[in-house]
């Protein structure tokens, strides 16, 4: 049982935090709602001229994939490397495998179109010439409102 003490703690130390924070930020938090001009978007003193596109485009996702899939071999290559002599042709046949399998999947990322980003898009016009006065009316409004972009 007194293997298992330190896990306990740090469990117990884990709790102890996650429950403090949420403790310090409902006591430190602002206690008033902002107003509609400190909701309102302030990109440098230059009102947008255009709304913002909603979602980011699957192709964003698909290169985040590639950088988690070469950061996780490279993880695994590590090991390898370091007992290298001691593995022999078994452990070479085995990373192969492995380097294989992550060049297929590459493969699959760039056959769907992860790197071909395309024209860009251009966003229709939804709004007359944005002023700071129209963006507070555009926030405070409600969301079905006619001029904001689906």
């Amino acid at each position: 049982m007194e293997q298992y003490l330190p896990i306990f703690a740090l469990l117990v130390l884990g709790v102890v935090f996650g429950a403090a924070s949420f403790v310090a930020s409902s006591l430190l938090a602002p206690r008033k709602k902002p107003s509609a001009a400190k909701l309102a978007p302030y990109e440098c003193g230059i009102v947008p001229d255009r709304e913002p596109p909603t979602r980011f485009p699957v192709r964003f996702y698909l290169v985040a994939m590639i950088f988690i899939i070469f950061d996780i071999e490279i993880v695994f290559l590590y090991p390898f490397a370091v007992i290298f002599k001691q593995l022999h042709t078994f452990g070479l046949v085995e990373v192969l495998v492995f380097a294989v399998v992550v060049l297929v999947s590459f493969l699959y990322l760039v056959s769907n179109g992860a790197l071909s980003w395309g024209p860009a898009k251009q966003l229709r016009v939804g709004m007359p010439t944005r002023t700071s006065e129209s963006t507070i009316a555009r926030v405070t409004a409600a969301p079905s409102s006619p001029g904001r972009a689906a």
